[in-house]
């Protein structure tokens, strides 16, 4: 059997287009949805899951319909070869009822896990050269060394609440706070 999936990502857009395409492809049921692929909750794909057996092909417009990374794709495709079923995108062309087609959709999923291999290399690297330099990743710290003595002294005089020194130096009042504990302070 032929299983049809069309996805748009908001009410606004409309699955026309897809729908027209999966009938041409001669789909024997359409399974269609507006939800975000970024969402979990995507009841129509996983009625579709569901339904889908052994010897059927999920029929897709494009892959970007079907899973919003390549982790989700390579998922979801895992799950459906797992259970005897075929994935055809008719866009990217795509077919994995046939040697051809699988071997495509390996080699795709394989460059992009290179790809995000090769890019996370490449940012732990920088991230390293950035430490052997003394920069530091992170938000900047809201209070510095001369804010501090400067809190400490306030608070000294008796004349301030912990809410006013916070204040009166812009930051929050936990902020103040976990900076005075971090130095023993109360």
């Amino acid at each position: 059997m032929k299983l049809g999936y069309a996805r748009v990502s908001t009410d606004t857009q409309e699955t026309h287009l897809q729908i027209d395409a999966l009938k041409q492809a001669k789909c024997n049921r359409i399974y269609q949805e507006k939800a975000s692929s970024a969402k979990a909750d995507r009841p129509e794909l996983m009625k579709l899951l569901d339904h889908a057996r052994k010897g059927d092909v999920v029929i897709v417009w494009k892959l970007d319909r079907l899973a919003r990374s390549l982790r989700q794709l390579l998922d979801t495709t895992a799950m459906l070869s797992e259970r005897g079923v075929e994935l055809h995108s008719l866009t990217e062309n795509i077919n994995t009822t046939t040697p051809t087609g699988k071997l495509t959709f390996h080699i795709f999923a394989a460059l992009g896990e290179f790809e995000r291999d090769i890019l996370r290399q490449r940012v732990n690297a920088g991230l390293k050269s950035a430490r052997r330099r003394g920069r530091v990743g992170g938000r900047p710290k809201s209070l510095t060394e001369t804010d501090l003595k400067k809190a400490r002294a306030l608070l000294r005089s008796g004349d301030y609440t912990k809410a006013e020194v916070a204040a009166e130096l812009g930051i929050g009042r936990h902020t103040l706070w976990r900076a005075l504990h971090v130095k023993g302070e109360k």
